[in-house]
């Protein structure tokens, strides 16, 4: 039953990302396809069908997008893709909100809907 759901979640997860690379546009160097592919070891974190505490190699790949978002705008930028994520892709918000802490990341972008990314 877990392989079957994984499965849903990765096909899911697939069918997101041509959306973002359909309507995403580039800006400032930060794609919304490049997090968005870097994110993948969270996926499982992400949606619920995983552990409830996200990977090593999910917070190394975080901690590495986070390190491309190196200014300021480059960072609403990263706070717009995610936000486009979170309202295309059925994710855990709770699981959203406890990530920055479980992978002790200290100036996390949120994944949010409501996010206003210009503040």
């Amino acid at each position: 039953m877990f392989n079957k759901m994984k499965g849903c979640a990765v096909i899911a997860f697939g069918l997101m990302i041509l959306v973002l690379n359909a309507t995403a546009r580039p800006s400032n160097d930060v794609p919304c396809k490049d997090p968005v592919f870097a994110l993948m070891p969270c996926e499982l974190f992400f949606v619920g069908y995983g552990p409830t505490t996200p990977n090593p190699d999910c917070c190394q790949s975080a901690q590495d997008v986070l390190k491309q978002a190196d200014t300021t705008e480059k960072r609403r930028v990263l706070c717009d893709c995610f936000k486009h994520i979170a309202k295309a892709f059925d994710y855990r918000s709770d699981r959203a909100k406890q990530f920055p802490q479980l992978c002790k990341i200290d100036a996390w972008v949120p994944i949010d809907t409501d996010v206003d990314c210009n503040s």
